[in-house]
C-alpha cells in the first residue's frame, strides 16, 4: 500500500512537531508526509526544514483547512491518503493497524479508529455519544462528526467518486464531507484507539465560530438536494434538517431577526 500522509497547519509550529514525531514513529512508516502550510508565520517552514528534511513541505496563502487538505490530496502520490491534524498525535500503530485491517477487507475504502480525547492536558472519557461506529453509518453521521479526520484513511478513488472537502465550509468541512461518503460507501472501524486528540486550546475552529449547526444545515440541505441518497437515509436527513432548522428559526424570531427569520421559513417550507 502506497500511503501518504496530508497534514494541514497554521501557526501551530510546536504542535506540528509533535504529530510529525508520531508520524515518524510508526511501526510501519508511510511513503511519503506532506504539510501544507496555510500561511503560519510563526517558523513552521524552518522548523520543518531543520528537524524534519523527509517532509514535502508546502506553503500556500491562508486559504482555511479544506483548501489546505484538498492541495494535500492534490500532490499526494499515494493511493491512500492518511489525514492528520496539526494538534493531534498517532500512537505508533495506526498506521499498522489500518494497513492490516484494509488487506483483510479489500472491498473496504474507507477506514477510521477509535480515539483517545485529551482536554487541557488530562485524559477524558468521551460520553457513549461519541463511541465510534463500522459499517453504513450514515445515520451515525448526521447526528455529529462521526470520524475524525485524523484517524481516517482514505482511497484515492472515493475522492474522485464524491469530491474532496468543501471550502465553502470554514468549519464543519469534515461533517459535510463523511455525509458524501457513508452515503456511498461502508467504513472499517479499528476498534482500539489509535490516536490521541487533543482539545481545549483557544484556536480551535470550533470556539471560533458561533452557531455551528448552522453550517451542519447548510451540509444537509447540500447531501439532500444532491440526489445521491437512498429513500431511507434521505428521510433522515430531511426529518434532522427540520429539527435543526426550526430551533434556528425559534432563536431568530425570539431575537427579533427578521429577515434570519425568514430565510429558515422557507428553508423548512421547501422540505
Amino acid at each position: 500500500m502506497i500511503i501518504s500522509v496530508v497534514i494541514p497547519t497554521y501557526n501551530r509550529r510546536d504542535l506540528l512537531k509533535r504529530a510529525l514525531v508520531s508520524v515518524f514513529a510508526q511501526s510501519l512508516l508511510p511513503t511519503e508526509v506532506i504539510v501544507i502550510d496555510d500561511g503560519s508565520t510563526d517558523g513552521t517552514e524552518l522548523m520543518i526544514a531543520k528537524e524534519f528534511p523527509l517532509v514535502r513541505y508546502f506553503r500556500q496563502e491562508n486559504a482555511g483547512v479544506s483548501s489546505a487538505r484538498n492541495l494535500g490530496i492534490d500532490l499526494a502520490k499515494g493511493d491512500w491518503l492518511a489525514f492528520l491534524d496539526a494538534d493531534d498525535e498517532w500512537l505508533p500503530d495506526k498506521l499498522k493497524q489500518q494497513c492490516k485491517a484494509l488487506l483483510a477487507n479489500s472491498e473496504s475504502k474507507i477506514c477510521h479508529t477509535e480515539e483517545m480525547w485529551i482536554r487541557n492536558g488530562i485524559r477524558v472519557n468521551p460520553a457513549k455519544k461519541y463511541t465510534k461506529t463500522g459499517g453504513w453509518i450514515f445515520n451515525d453521521c448526521l447526528l455529529l462528526c462521526a470520524i475524525s479526520p485524523s484517524t481516517a484513511m482514505i482511497h484515492r478513488s472515493v475522492f474522485e467518486d464524491v469530491g474532496v472537502f468543501d471550502t465553502d465550509f470554514p468549519v464543519c468541512e469534515d461533517y459535510d464531507l463523511w455525509l458524501r461518503i457513508t452515503a456511498n460507501y461502508p467504513v472499517l472501524l479499528i476498534a482500539e484507539p489509535q490516536i490521541k486528540k487533543y482539545g481545549g486550546h483557544d484556536d480551535q475552529l470550533s470556539q471560533k465560530y458561533w452557531g455551528m449547526d448552522r453550517f451542519r444545515i447548510k451540509a444537509l440541505q447540500k447531501i439532500i438536494d444532491s440526489g445521491q441518497l437512498s429513500q431511507e437515509n434521505q428521510q433522515s436527513a430531511i426529518s434532522l434538517l427540520l429539527t435543526k432548522a426550526q430551533i434556528y428559526l425559534d432563536g431568530a424570531i425570539k431575537r427579533e431577526k427578521t429577515e434570519e427569520a425568514e430565510d429558515y421559513r422557507q428553508l423548512i417550507g421547501r422540505y
